[in-house]
Formats: C-alpha cells, structure tokens, sequence
C-alpha cells in the first residue's frame, strides 16, 4: 500500500450449502482463483458449514484439520488474506462460533470465538471469552460476528486497543436487516474506523437470510454494497485513513467516562 492505506476487499456475500463443508470449500477456492487481486476476501458466518445449530457439533473443525489446511494453501496460492466463519472445535471440547483469519501468507493470525450468540446458538455453542485483533494483509484487523455489533462496547474496545479496520461475519435474517444496516454504519462513525460487514444470503436451515452487504467508511457513509437477497461478490476499495476535516476523530478526544450519579 502506497500514500493513504487502502485495502482491496472481496465481500463474499453467497450461500453455503447447510451439511456439505467440501461443497463450500470449493466455492471459497474457486471464488478466491477468481478475485485474485483483492487484498482480504471476507465470507460470512459459519460459511464453511452452513449456519446450523442443529449440526454444529457433528460440522465442527479443528485449527489444524485438512479443511482448515485447504483454506491456508488457498490464501496463500492466490496472495489473499481470509475471514472465514466456521464451527471450531475447541481444544477444552467446547464448540465455538468462530472467524478464522488467514493473512495472505497462509498463516492463521486469529480465531474469534463469538461471544453474543443469539437465540439457539446458546444451547449449540460456547461463548467466546476474549476480543481479537488481528494482522491481515498489513491492517490491524478487529472482529466480530453477527450479534455482536448490536453491542457497541464490542466495536469500542477494538478500536481503543488499535484496531485500523471493523470486519462482521453475519447470518443475519429477517426481520433483522434494517438493524445490522444501521450498527454497521453506527460502529464505523462512532470509532472512525471502516466497517467491512458481509452477510449470508439465501434460506438455510431455519432462517431466510437477508444479504445486504456492506463497506462503511469512517464517516458512516456506505461505499460499496451487495444487494438483498442475491448472491453476489462486491470488491470494494476501503481505506484506512481517519478523515478529520469535516469529523474529529473521537477517539482521541475520549475523556474518562464518570460514574453514574443518582
């Protein structure tokens, strides 16, 4: 990156196939082989299984299992770094609603286990008990998975412990759409940081899903999108440059929060 830090990103806003993880790795392959000049390519929660809370124990994978192995020598063939949503199993026995992130070196540089699960994902899934930031594609990446931009402490204490760029992986459903469009927009102002959000589309095993994918800039505004309902792959050209002419950036103009009076 040369000048003011940009990032190419894919939004991979597609539907996987609930039950069949080899169908949707070669998806992700194919689609990786397709877009190779993006920077990041960025799919949406638990992708690589289909969203299922029925199956999550029976689709769960480890870190270090030949599916996980596939999608490394995929970012790392094709230059590509990955978000990617998936059922991890974890070391404790514990399944976990995680992003996977590749850089495009085929190194893992994060795991983020999912802490505001949402309805039937409490009984399927272990909640995640720490917040990542992460390096991809030379950013200082923070994220976070569906839920979880509805609680706007997340987005804050990511962007104070420093991160450049917000990226959601989403199974967000009717009636819910016009609620993640205004949190994406919401969490990139409020911190200045853009918010990359991509979402699954299409019906899965319980839920329609709404699409409507997004790239919102640090002033809240959408750059780029992918329409409701349709299956689609949106480059968009992100920068990481806190604009101040117009907006302080309020990050640094944080003063401590006092406590509540009564």
């Amino acid at each position: 990156m040369q000048g003011t830090p940009r990032l190419d990103v894919a939004l991979a806003q597609l539907r996987p196939v609930v039950g069949e993880p080899d169908t949707n790795l070669a998806t992700v392959e194919a689609v990786l082989a397709e877009y190779e000049q993006a920077d990041l390519m960025v799919w949406p929660e638990l992708f690589l299984c289909g969203y299922t809370t029925m199956q999550a124990e029976a689709l769960a994978e480890t870190l270090e299992g030949t599916r996980v192995g596939r999608l490394r020598a995929a970012a790392k063939r094709h230059a590509t770094a990955i978000v990617m949503g998936l059922a991890e199993r974890c070391a404790d026995g514990g399944i976990a609603n995680s992003a996977l992130a590749i850089d495009r070196d085929g190194r893992i540089a994060g795991c983020y286990r999912k802490i505001q699960l949402f309805g039937d994902e409490a009984e399927a899934f272990t909640p995640g008990n720490a917040l990542q930031i992460v390096d991809l594609a030379g950013a200082r990446v923070g994220l976070m998975i569906c839920f979880d931009i509805e609680f706007p402490e997340i987005g804050r204490a990511l962007a104070v412990g420093g991160a450049e760029l917000l990226v959601s992986v989403s199974a967000n459903m009717r009636p819910f759409g016009p609620d993640h469009r205004l949190c994406v927009q919401a969490r990139a102002l409020e911190n200045r940081r853009p918010h990359v959000y991509v979402n699954q589309v299409g019906r899965g095993e319980t839920f329609l899903f709404t699409g409507e994918s997004c790239h919102a800039d640090t002033a809240g505004r959408v750059r780029a999108a992918c329409p409701p309902h349709t299956g689609r792959v949106v480059l968009a050209n992100v920068s990481l440059e806190v604009e101040t002419e117009t907006r302080p950036d309020y990050l640094a103009l944080r003063r401590p929060v006092p406590p509540v009076g009564y």
